[in-house]
């Protein structure tokens, strides 16, 4: 009676550990509260429609036939050749009296980057006000019901294998695009501090689709605050990397055009992206370091609270070696034409890794590493603690 009396606590605590689950809702309800009220406050305005504009709208349609003709002098870029497209519009009413017959004729593209045209591809149109008149050309192919298919495969796949846990993960993902798109890029656009803007929005998607994802439960609480202190600490460092290394987000045409013609901050923009981009790897990690711990928890109820945080962190320092490696592929293979492009013109490898593009991807994944390494033994800890309520 009396052994079957000192294991029935253990056993509790390991199931039940509402102390310290209380405790964690604590310190996260004000964070939610905090969170929501800074999106009200700095929930931007509608985005005003830009006037003055004298191009009519894109158009799509199908090519229905090319009129290929001799060019009169080579061409440095050339795609089709020269001549003529022929393109049966998809709504032949939108351009009025401008497509006789619903089609228009448009010179084909070439240069780098211009679509390859054979007949019966759907392609994109601009138009554009010249004082001889409307003059069309072709700038892309239409990629709409490729992307749905994919799209398609991929809920299939999704909620295949991980069933309604697949359908809450669709949920979060639908959550998190609308966070971007409804709150952060019209905020920053409309002037906001990027920096807070990125915190205050990664907050609320780690708030909401953790939670969503995973259940109302204390491992995944203890994954929420050790993903927002490893969010908070990020976006500190990611500020002193920045500033220390006078980077100032300028690196492209694209980058320049973007502050110049929306006047954004554009070195706010890179700490936001840095901040948004952790966020992705850091739930990944702090969501495992909880359930690790959880399961051996469970497996193992003679651990105590330093036995589970022993043996998390092992799980934990693999889970980061492989996690670290896949962190600078992704910003090294989202930013390879610009690194070939710099290391062709560079002589030497300290010019390259000083170069402010390359700089700047290198500040990505280091402070994105240091955020994750720092995630893992605070989530680990927290994990722990929850297990048994006692180191």
């Amino acid at each position: 009676m009396g052994a079957h009396h000192s294991h029935q606590p253990r056993h509790s605590s390991a199931e039940d550990p509402s102390g310290l689950h209380r405790l964690a809702l604590l310190v996260i309800a004000p964070l939610a509260v905090l969170t929501l009220v800074a999106m009200v406050w700095l929930w931007p305005d509608p985005l005003p429609t830009p006037d003055g504009q004298s191009r009519l709208p894109e158009v799509t349609g199908t090519v229905t036939g090319l009129d290929r003709v001799e060019c009169e002098e080579e061409l440095p870029d050339e795609v089709n050749g020269c001549g003529t497209a022929y393109v049966a519009l998809d709504d032949p009413f939108l351009t009025g009296d401008l497509a006789r017959g619903g089609e228009l004729e448009a010179p084909l593209p070439n240069g780098p980057g211009a679509p390859e045209l054979a007949e019966g591809d759907g392609v994109i149109l601009i138009s554009t006000e010249t004082p001889d008149g409307i003059t069309w050309a072709v700038v892309d192919h239409q990629r709409g019901s490729q992307l749905w298919m994919l799209a398609l495969a991929f809920v299939v796949a999704l909620v295949a294998f991980g069933r309604l846990r697949g359908v809450t993960a669709l949920v979060g993902l639908g959550v998190t695009f609308l966070v971007l798109v409804l709150f952060v890029v019209p905020a920053i656009l409309g002037g906001d501090p990027p920096l807070l803007i990125a915190i205050v929005g990664s907050a609320a998607v780690a708030l909401t689709v953790l939670y969503l994802t995973h259940g109302f439960t204390p491992s995944t609480s203890v994954a929420v605050l050790g993903t927002l202190a490893a969010l908070a600490l990020t976006g500190l460092l990611s500020a002193l990397a920045v500033a220390t290394m006078h980077l100032t987000g300028f690196t492209d045409d694209l980058s320049a055009a973007l502050g110049q013609t929306y006047a954004v901050n554009m070195e706010g923009l890179l700490l936001a992206g840095i901040v948004i981009g952790s966020l992705g790897v850091l739930d990944d990690v702090t969501v495992t370091q909880a359930a690790t711990v959880a399961e051996l928890s469970r497996a193992n109820p003679e651990y105590r609270g330093r036995d589970l945080y022993r043996a998390g962190s092992r799980v934990g320092r693999s889970h980061i070696a492989s996690v670290v490696n896949t962190i600078v592929l992704a910003y090294a293979g989202s930013s390879l034409p610009l690194l070939i492009l710099i290391v062709a013109n560079n002589d030497g490898l300290g010019n390259v890794l000083t170069d402010q593009i390359v700089a700047q991807e290198i500040v990505r994944s280091l402070v994105a590493t240091i955020g994750l390494v720092a995630a893992v033994p605070v989530t680990t800890a927290l994990a722990a603690l929850s297990a048994r309520g006692r180191w």
